[in-house]
């Protein structure tokens, strides 16, 4: 599987396609396919039946649906502003995610 730059919970802003310039919280990410799913970005209808056994109430629903990797960036925790990532080794031999325009780690 490839390492993605982008994780779970990442505030995220969106280069490309029709919601160019939407900020949210990626939701979940999907590597092998360098998709995610970013809240409240990239909204689609979509009909749903109604299910009891679930509680779905049915009708058509609005949700997120996945976007490329490529067309997000991360945003800079300390200036708030799209950054590219690193990667660094620490002295304990753990590697940690670094923005690149401020050096901060990234969690």
């Amino acid at each position: 599987m490839k390492k993605t730059k982008i994780k779970k919970n990442d505030q995220v802003l969106v280069i490309a396609g029709k919601d160019r310039g939407s900020k949210g919280k990626v939701l979940r990410v999907f590597p092998a396919r360098e998709l995610a799913i970013v809240e409240r970005v990239n909204m689609v209808k979509r009909h749903t039946r109604q299910n009891a056994q679930k509680g779905i109430q049915g009708g058509v629903l609005e949700k997120e649906a996945p976007l490329r990797l490529s067309n997000l960036m991360l945003i800079d925790p300390n200036s708030g502003k799209p950054t590219r990532v690193g990667r660094l080794r620490q002295a304990d031999g753990t590697g940690v995610r670094v923005a690149k325009k401020s050096g901060a780690t990234l969690n």
